[in-house]
């Protein structure tokens, strides 16, 4: 994964907009947010009218394939998607809806939460089904989407990988026991007791060797494009729809809470024809602006517009700056008492809750980590107010969902 950004550009402030499955994807593939194209929590489908990176990509004449998880088309489990429903992907044999299948077998195909071998555990088995793909591959240009459902629970992988880390090595992050984490954050965490410090580590190495699982599999796709003779002919995108909770601010699991761990998320992507090596980009950039982006570095038209913009000047070093550096997160989910909107820009990250209460403001240049809630510091007032009004033209604009932080700033 590395080579990826070295030989390429990594992006160190990329944000996922909404922290869960769904609707990250959502804003991934159609350029808009959750308001916009309609995959507002889990299990919600993608508005049929949206037109996908996959569609885009078809439309301009690509072949185009997705391997692995799609989560953007209801509530079916796994629900492998037939090429009527894939919307844009017209390669779907092993393109399910939803699930994190730790074994697919290739007749049907059908899937199960059996640990597989090297042949069949997911990770394995669909990045050899798009190697497969990539080889058939001849004079079109193509889209192959490889969207492995691992790290993720259940924290299990297959061995050797499972045997790769040794638990006791594993520590504990430093807000652990954190104590004054607002209540309507703490979905799941850590300190009940049904959880031991055992295995919190024990699901942490396993973490770990999910990623090395990955890690050698990115590494097998890379080689065949190098094999293939289009390596440098590819633009090669290795990124998540979000981050992981591992015990940070007093126990947190999982994520689609405000803390940078689950929103702040990796974005790798290489294309020597017009991304220089080791470009490294720190603007704040989002979910919503990767299809426009790819857009631009493929030179293709979108037929439907998006709230997302191209950052490819950047990443071309046609420009060193843009404007608006800061990116909106939110979490709208199935109860909205549950809802938030936050902003992450270089000094600050802020986001008010609907709850009334609890809103946090932290200042992370003095304090990274985001432990300091200083919302209530009169000191930061013209920062919150300048904050606010970003997010209620956001708002305005963009998700009329969130109006009532208007009552709450």
């Amino acid at each position: 994964m590395d080579s990826i950004g070295e030989e390429g550009a990594i992006l160190n402030n990329f944000y996922c907009n909404v922290g869960v499955c769904t609707p990250s994807r959502g804003c991934f593939f159609s350029g808009q947010y959750i308001d916009q194209n309609g995959a507002v929590h889990n299990d919600v489908p993608l508005n049929r009218d949206v037109e996908t990176f996959g569609e885009m990509a078809r439309n301009n004449g690509y072949n185009t394939a997705y391997f692995g998880k799609w989560h953007l088309d209801g509530d079916a489990k796994p629900g492998f998607l037939k090429e009527s429903r894939s919307m844009g992907f017209t390669e779907c044999t092993h393109m399910w809806n939803r699930g994190h299948w730790k074994t697919i077998h290739e007749n049907k195909p059908r899937v199960s939460n059996k640990i597989g071998d090297k042949t069949s555990y997911t990770t394995d088995f669909i990045a050899d089904k798009a190697i497969e793909y990539i080889n058939d591959q001849t004079d079109n240009p193509f889209l192959a989407v490889l969207s492995i459902p691992d790290p993720h629970t259940p924290f299990k992988v297959r061995d050797p990988y499972s045997n790769l880390v040794d638990s006791e090595e594993m520590t504990l992050p430093n807000s652990f026991d954190q104590q004054d984490t607002p209540v309507w954050i703490k979905q799941y965490y850590w300190h009940n007791p049904k959880h031991t410090l055992e295995n919190f580590k024990d699901a942490k190495s396993q973490y770990y060797g999910m990623v090395k699982c990955i890690d050698d599999n990115v590494g097998k796709v890379i080689k065949t494009l190098k094999d293939k003779g289009i390596y440098d002919n590819t633009i090669i995108v290795f990124t998540t729809d979000h981050g992981e909770y591992m015990g940070e601010h007093g126990g947190l699991l999982g994520k689609n809470n405000f803390y940078q761990n689950a929103y702040r998320i990796p974005f790798l992507i290489r294309f020597p024809k017009k991304i220089k090596p080791n470009t490294v980009i720190n603007h704040h950039v989002t979910t919503v602006d990767f299809k426009a982006t790819l857009a631009s570095l493929m030179g293709v038209v979108a037929q439907k517009s998006m709230d997302g913009r191209s950052i490819s000047p950047l990443l071309e070093s046609e420009v060193s700056k843009m404007d608006n550096n800061y990116a909106i997160v939110c979490r709208h989910g199935r109860n909205i008492k549950s809802a938030f909107i936050g902003i992450y820009n270089d000094e600050y990250s802020m986001c008010i809750s609907n709850t009334g209460k609890d809103h946090m403001l932290f200042d992370m240049k003095k304090d990274p980590g985001q432990l300091n809630n200083v919302y209530e510091n009169r000191k930061y007032r013209k920062v919150k107010k300048e904050l606010s009004n970003i997010l209620v033209d956001h708002v305005d604009k963009y998700q009329g969902k969130f109006t009532w932080i208007k009552n709450h700033i």
